[in-house]
């Protein structure tokens, strides 16, 4: 891949790690443990509220599979191994690389 394709998607990859992490604070916040009074709060409240926790806790750990995803991918064009298929070794489309820059794979192995 040629330099400046490598330095277009490090920007890329860059973007989406910052963004990730501007967000971990309230995905932080919302997936702690549910304290609620049982005197004054439903018991639908209370299952609301731990569902809304369970959904925050599987938002969290997306987005820490992503995050350990775009830093492999950000080591991966500190290596020139970047747009390589891992199974292959053939280039991955630029296309796919835009639409999902933490690709591993070209359209041929992926399927």
């Amino acid at each position: 891949m040629a330099p400046e394709e490598q330095a277009k998607f490090r920007q890329l990859l860059l973007k989406l790690r910052e963004d990730l992490l501007s967000t971990s604070e309230v995905r932080d916040e919302t997936s702690d443990t549910v304290h609620l009074d049982q005197q004054s709060v439903g018991r639908l409240s209370r299952m609301d509220a731990l569902q809304g926790q369970a959904l925050a806790k599987a938002g969290k750990e997306r987005a820490e599979r992503q995050l350990k995803m775009i830093e492999a991918a950000l080591m991966r064009i500190d290596n020139d191994e970047y747009g390589e298929c891992m199974e292959c070794g053939e280039p991955i489309n630029p296309k796919r690389l835009e639409i999902d820059p933490t690709t591993l794979y070209c359209i041929e192995c992926a399927s």
